[in-house]
């Protein structure tokens, strides 16, 4: 966002530490008191000569107290998406802090915090793009967003469709592999069959968002909704084709049914992501 959005002088401030991952950002839309309703925001951003003045909270915030970059939405302007504005906001600026990490059912690997702003003095240079652009440059950037979490569903969801290939032919029941009975082998081939469907469609949606098409935001919405639907049914299937060991921590296919089941909650509900895809086709 900051690559596609900011001036020449944001980008040269922030981007050569974020391209090498010397630093790394966070994305500060979600609030306590709005998710999927993003556009009902009410963290605030008020000018005062060169500085915004920054006050509210961002929740669930994916890199929350440990990255050293936020970019974050806030209002500048009236109630609807107009008077939305996005600010690149640096950890140690005075009056960020962050809430306790939450304690998640997966992604344990990823840290996971509220981050506060209270009266958090941001130079008016770090204003992306322009005021009341905010909320068109937060939806471009989950065009993107949604692709990956598609693309790691996926990628979860192959890793356990091998696991579960691999252990049906090694596990015997009544004299033989259970892979030789026809019952296993149409749930390993449903699951196959699903996997590549679901990624020509991901790919195709990579490629409008690549081109910017005009109807990148209807694919991309479509993408992440059959991905990271199908995904999760892999993995659960892989989870019942392991049998009793399957819900097992031994197994990784038990992590990957927790960590694959909030991708169908992140960058959007897939029940928004309904909404999306149903708007363009109506409008």
């Amino acid at each position: 966002m900051i690559d596609c959005f900011g001036d020449k002088d944001l980008k040269e401030a922030y981007l050569p530490k974020l391209n090498t991952m010397e630093h790394i950002a966070s994305y500060c839309l979600t609030e306590p008191g709005s998710g999927s309703d993003a556009a009902a925001l009410k963290t605030k951003a008020v000018l005062d000569g060169n500085h915004y003045v920054l006050n509210g909270s961002k929740a669930f915030i994916s890199g929350g107290g440990e990255n050293e970059i936020y970019v974050v939405m806030a209002r500048t302007g009236d109630d609807s998406p107009k008077g939305i504005s996005c600010f690149v906001v640096e950890k140690d600026m005075e009056g960020v802090s962050f809430g306790a990490q939450e304690h998640k059912l997966g992604w344990h690997s990823q840290p996971t915090a509220q981050v506060n702003f209270d009266n958090v003095r941001v130079p008016a240079s770090n204003l992306v793009g322009h005021e009341g652009q905010g909320f068109k440059i937060a939806m471009a950037g989950l065009d993107g967003g949604r692709l990956n979490i598609g693309a790691c569903s996926l990628g979860g969801a192959q890793r356990c469709l091998d696991d579960a290939v691999t252990y049906t032919k090694e596990r015997s029941q009544f004299g033989k592999s259970i892979s030789d009975f026809q019952a296993v082998q149409f749930m390993l081939a449903d699951m196959a069959t699903e996997l590549e469907a679901a990624r020509a469609l991901l790919y195709k949606a990579a490629q409008k968002v690549s081109d910017n098409a005009p109807d990148k935001t209807k694919f991309s919405a479509m993408a992440k909704r059959y991905s990271t639907d199908i995904g999760s049914k892999v993995v659960n299937d892989a989870l019942q084709l392991h049998g009793g060991y399957g819900y097992l921590m031994d197994y990784a296919v038990e992590r990957f049914w927790r960590d694959l089941r909030v991708h169908q909650i992140l960058e959007g509900t897939n029940q928004i992501m309904r909404v999306v895809i149903s708007r363009a086709l109506l409008t």
